[in-house]
């Protein structure tokens, strides 16, 4: 595929608002986990909760498209210069030229959660929602495009991608596309997902909820630590604008087909993502420098991921999971984990896995533990989602 420059890129996680705090967690392995403290009645478990969200007050003109998720999606767009940044892609192309593609698994379904828990009932005996709540934009799962294009005034094609934990990884694919087409010049993309109980008690009535810190790849793993996130990238065609040190090489996606909630006992799909994302790129295997793997820390899909990582990519790959970091953040996965791959090729910091200690078995040399430096020329991000619905994507320097 053609390169696209990376012209700027941010996270806000359990770690904080913004590069300098996913930076300073990484380098002092400080985790972004606590006890959780979300909702009514909290789950016995450990999450990655975001600080301040509750603060956020939208600007006028966007009161209409108020919750929680969104307001989670305005504190990570003020970040790390995306405004700024998005002024002059719309100086070179026109605000119709540039696209918005986000990311998310429930986009706004804590607003709806809240409004049926406060259902009011009329004269009729007819059932409402609240009053405040009566917003139709907000109880869909286009609610997170809309809020951004709304927020940041593109006007080029704008399209919320929900695909489980693969989905703001998707969109850096979906955006190449869109551009490829000659449809829009340059593109906004992203993804934000908030913590609510369908999330909590869902992922939990599957078992795959941990009760302490997730371990990924440890061999004394017991379930995943959930997580919330946003985060943005701004991507260009290059050579059109003054061009960037980093861009996207290359992705790949495959669907397993296998179960709805299970991986391919063979990693047959994650294996295809990865082959298409480095055919892409034009690379091979032993090209990559840093893997940001999906490493969830629930069991099946630790050994299926390491085996068939093993099995593709020489033994100096420095691969690792950063969920202990900041917990799964389902649909905005992609996207954080996007983030701490461009973190690696731009300053060199390769995480390793934090909370984890005994490497399972099934691991090969690829999984690392500790923290490391050093100049790499590509990077790789994994998010695997429900479905085997699977994303792979290729990062580079510019050439």
């Amino acid at each position: 595929m053609a390169p696209l420059d990376v012209l700027a890129y941010t996270a806000t996680t359990a770690l904080g608002a913004g590069l300098d705090a996913q930076r300073d967690g990484l380098r002092g392995r400080r985790s972004g986990l606590r006890r959780n403290d979300f909702g009514t009645d909290p789950l016995d478990c450990w999450i990655g909760r975001v600080d301040g969200v509750e603060a956020i007050t939208l600007p006028a003109h966007l009161a209409e498209l108020d919750c929680r998720n969104n307001a989670l999606a305005w504190l990570a767009l003020q970040q790390d210069c995306i405004v700024q940044t998005l002024a002059e892609v719309v100086g070179r192309h026109g605000a119709e030229r540039v696209a918005v593609v986000m990311g998310t698994s429930t986009s706004s379904i804590g607003a709806t959660e809240a409004a049926y828990t406060r259902l009011t009932t009329d004269a009729e005996g007819i059932r409402h929602f609240p009053a405040d709540l009566q917003r139709p934009r907000i109880h869909t799962p286009h609610s997170l495009g809309d809020f951004v294009q709304a927020a940041t005034g593109l006007r080029g094609p704008c399209v919320t991608v929900a695909t489980a934990c693969s989905s703001s990884a998707k969109v850096f694919a979906q955006a190449a596309r869109l551009i490829q087409a000659g449809l829009a010049d340059a593109a906004l993309v992203g993804g934000v997902d908030t913590l609510c109980g369908s999330v909590l008690f869902g992922f939990n009535s599957l078992q795959l909820v941990a009760a302490t810190p997730c371990q990924p790849f440890d061999a004394r793993r017991v379930g995943l630590s959930l997580g919330e996130a946003g985060g943005f990238a701004v991507l260009e065609r290059t050579g059109a604008g003054p061009g960037a040190d980093l861009q996207l090489r290359g992705y790949g996606e495959s669907s397993d087909a296998h179960h709805m909630s299970a991986p391919h006992p063979q990693g047959l799909g994650a294996r295809l993502a990865m082959q298409a994302a480095l055919q892409r790129a034009g690379i091979s295997a032993a090209d990559v420098g840093y893997l940001n793997l999906h490493g969830t820390s629930t069991p099946a899909n630790d050994s299926i991921e390491a085996a068939a990582v093993a099995a593709m990519f020489p033994a100096s790959l420095h691969a690792s999971s950063t969920k202990g970091w900041t917990g799964h953040t389902l649909g905005a996965a992609g996207i954080v984990e996007s983030v701490f791959a461009l973190l690696a090729l731009d300053e060199g910091l390769l995480p390793g896995t934090l909370n984890s200690e005994i490497p399972d078995p099934a691991c090969g040399p690829q999984i690392r533990f500790d923290n490391a430096q050093a100049d790499i020329r590509y990077a790789m991000n994994n998010s695997f989602g429900f479905g085997g619905n699977n994303c792979s994507l290729v990062f580079g320097r510019a050439r």
